[in-house]
């Protein structure tokens, strides 16, 4: 039987224990999990990609089945590509599975072979997103615990060297 790759994608801005959570127990779930950073030049990004996939290496670097990458464009179409055979999406609240659900079914009707898996976060990290990090990081708050130290300490070279 060949081996499963799955890919795991975000924007990953920048990377926090839940996703992190979610690499750990979808590198056990699969052969290989591809984490696979989105470059959406319409996002406003607070990491470049390149900074991005560093943190994402070294915070990852004990998982052998684990790989870091980029892409652009519609993600059946990279799966495709890197002959992947799921999609790992993260649901924290109802709302994130409504979005997804129609994500779901959009990429099953653009490429019917390739599954999609949710993974809910451990209890501890479901109340974490990239987007409250920043804002509590920009107002002074303490991110500790919610990211890994090499992210904080990211943070605090990004954002107090402006």
């Amino acid at each position: 039987m060949s081996e499963v790759l799955a890919i795991y994608p975000g924007s990953f801005d920048p990377i926090t224990h839940g996703h992190l959570d979610l690499i750990e127990r979808g590198s056990r779930l699969f052969d290989h999990l591809v984490v696979a950073i989105l470059t959406n030049i319409e996002k406003q990004a607070l990491f470049t990609v390149e900074e991005r996939v560093e943190m994402l290496r070294e915070a990852t670097q004990g998982m052998a089945n684990v790989s870091v990458d980029t892409f652009s464009g519609l993600l059946v179409d990279y799966a495709r590509r890197k002959k992947a055979r799921a999609i790992v999406r993260g649901i924290r609240a109802f709302s994130d599975y409504e979005y997804e659900l129609q994500m779901v079914l959009m990429n099953r009707q653009l490429e019917p072979n390739i599954e999609t898996v949710f993974l809910t976060p451990a209890q501890a990290y479901g109340h974490i997103s990239s987007r409250l990090v920043k804002e509590i990081f920009q107002h002074g708050g303490s991110v500790k615990g919610l990211v890994p130290p090499l992210v904080e300490e990211r943070l605090r070279q990004k954002v107090f060297s402006k």
